[in-house]
């Protein structure tokens, strides 16, 4: 990643953020509750930590985004972007009982675009040819790496359309957090969205009749884990990465997530990848790189050895 030192770091915070949530699949999938209980905890466990981090960082910071001298747009935009996470994976999770679960990936995978488009038009990034053609390939590469091809059928219609919806709610929650980054740091948003979506998911948890209460240790085990490795760890760090680097290029990286989570269900679960979805990976992971301007960094450098 060419840049500043701050931006170097900031992609390797997206980076790891990615790699953070990209256990989240696996730990979802062995939970004991229901799905957005199982989201609803995983924000409720966070939280002690989140609003802790907070308090001893407010010394740092200027007065203005100290907790409790917030404006009120201020915390208007916090609980917004909270309930835009909690619209993302709640509307995700219904699409997955009304379409197939790679059609639901598939459609879910075309976020960045959305975010591309956000960037532009509401950000005022400057969109590259270059970027374009890395996004192109990394989004490619992650409908590869889903592992079949995207059918098209009036029975999977609907579902279909609210993963679409589920999509542009994760875009809109980025582009959210970019705009929060202008002026906050990453506690005071990762405190404040936490409780919002928190808040949200014991909402949707109740109404939908979770199964609420995990049978074992091991379950809550599990749910701990969610909350301090993908939540915790992973969008705290791509809150940070948000902040020094354009939202465009940012969503490209996150694209890195289903490679992770690919990696960690063969490691726990016992999921092999065919040799489709290991070349699908190598596309994400060739895409970000030209995303990230090094195809043309590589290129300038070969014609100068030339």
């Amino acid at each position: 990643m060419k840049g500043t030192r701050a931006e170097r770091l900031a992609f390797l915070a997206l980076v790891g953020g990615a790699t953070g949530i990209g256990f989240a699949p696996v730990l979802v999938r062995l939970s004991e509750t229901g799905p957005t209980a199982t989201a609803f905890y995983r924000l409720l466990f966070a939280l002690p930590l989140l609003w802790a981090w907070m308090r001893l960082d407010s010394s740092r910071e200027p007065e203005a985004t100290r907790r409790g001298r917030l404006t009120r747009r201020e915390l208007w935009h916090l609980g917004l972007t909270g309930l835009l996470f909690t619209a993302d994976l709640s509307i995700w999770h219904w699409s997955l009982q009304l379409t197939s679960v790679t059609n639901s990936t598939l459609v879910a995978n075309i976020a960045p675009l959305f975010v591309t488009l956000g960037a532009a038009f509401f950000l005022g990034e400057r969109i590259t040819g270059e970027f374009l053609l890395g996004m192109t390939l990394a989004i490619g590469g992650g409908i590869q790496l889903a592992g079949a091809s995207y059918s098209v059928s009036s029975q999977h219609l609907w579902g279909d359309l609210v993963a679409l919806a589920s999509a542009v709610f994760y875009a809109a929650y980025l582009l959210a957090v970019k705009q929060l980054r202008r002026t906050l740091p990453t506690p005071v948003i990762m405190a404040w969205v936490g409780l919002s979506s928190c808040l949200g998911f014991g909402l949707v948890a109740w109404l939908s009749g979770d199964v609420m209460w995990p049978a074992t240790p091991r379950g809550w085990g599990v749910l701990i884990a969610l909350a301090m490795i993908s939540h915790v760890g992973g969008q705290t760090l791509i809150a940070y990465g948000f902040g020094h680097l354009p939202a465009s290029f940012s969503s490209v990286t996150l694209l890195v997530q289903p490679v992770v989570a690919s990696g960690v269900a063969w490691w726990i679960l016992g999921e092999k990848l065919s040799a489709a979805q290991a070349l699908g990976a190598c596309v994400v992971l060739t895409g970000i790189a030209v995303a990230g301007g090094w195809g043309g960094m590589a290129w300038r450098a070969w014609r100068r050895g030339s």
